[in-house]
């Protein structure tokens, strides 16, 4: 099946400020963001992608413009099932101040239980998230074949949740995972179990570029070293 590359948006106004931005509008990257934003096309060179999808919020569209600009016909798909995750009541606030909620506590260690007031749970966001990516595996397979690599950009916790399910990782250890902003996290779907060949990776993927397979003339799977898929 297809190989994705999951792209966390670059840092934004609300990461400088310690704020949870959740869905609120007019979030967009800040001066460092946008230079990780710039970076991104130098960094995916050489990768052939079949379709870029996107989060609709303002940081994530911005972390894909580069790349969109250095190439004209990469298709984009704005997914809402990669939105950030619904965090209702707590959207806009700072994490300072929610460190002191009692439900942050459940947030960091049973995160299945733990659901926003006026939003949505976590095991919501995990399950469109996983449902969104098991679509687009398909519809990309049948469209570009098994060997298509395409990118998503969204954000750290729907990442997160995605290499979870990914790890066969229970909803409640997914914050043992991190991603950076503008990290780069590679899965490789296959029929029978998927594999986690990069994680927040921040530097050069130019080892993921579709290989010549010996005598064969052609590409062989993404990835490179022992064990990969």
């Amino acid at each position: 099946m297809a190989t994705l590359i999951l792209v966390r948006h670059g840092r934004s106004t609300a990461n400088t400020s310690g704020l949870l931005a959740g869905r609120t509008p007019g979030v967009a990257l800040d001066e460092r963001g946008a230079a990780q934003a710039a970076a991104l096309p130098a960094r995916l060179a050489g990768i052939p992608l079949a379709a870029a999808l996107s989060s609709p919020l303002q940081r994530c569209r911005e972390t894909l413009q580069p790349l969109l600009d250095a190439r004209p016909e990469l298709p984009l798909h704005i997914e809402e099932r990669v939105n950030e995750c619904d965090y209702g009541d707590w959207s806009g606030r700072k994490l300072a101040e929610l460190n002191d909620e009692p439900l942050m506590e459940v947030v960091q260690a049973h995160a299945s239980a733990a659901a926003f007031p006026g939003g949505e749970s976590m095991r919501a966001m995990q399950t469109r998230a996983v449902d969104a990516v098991r679509d687009w595996n398909a519809r990309i397979e049948a469209e570009h074949g098994e060997d298509a690599v395409y990118a998503l950009c969204s954000h750290g916790d729907v990442i997160k949740s995605l290499v979870a399910d990914a790890l066969g990782l229970h909803l409640d250890l997914f914050q043992r995972i991190h991603v950076d902003p503008c990290s780069l996290t590679v899965i490789r779907y296959t029929r029978l179990r998927p594999f986690l060949v990069r994680l927040g990776d921040t530097g050069d993927l130019a080892a993921l570029a579709p290989r010549e397979t010996p005598g064969a003339g052609g590409t062989a799977e993404v990835g490179g070293g022992a064990g990969a898929p």
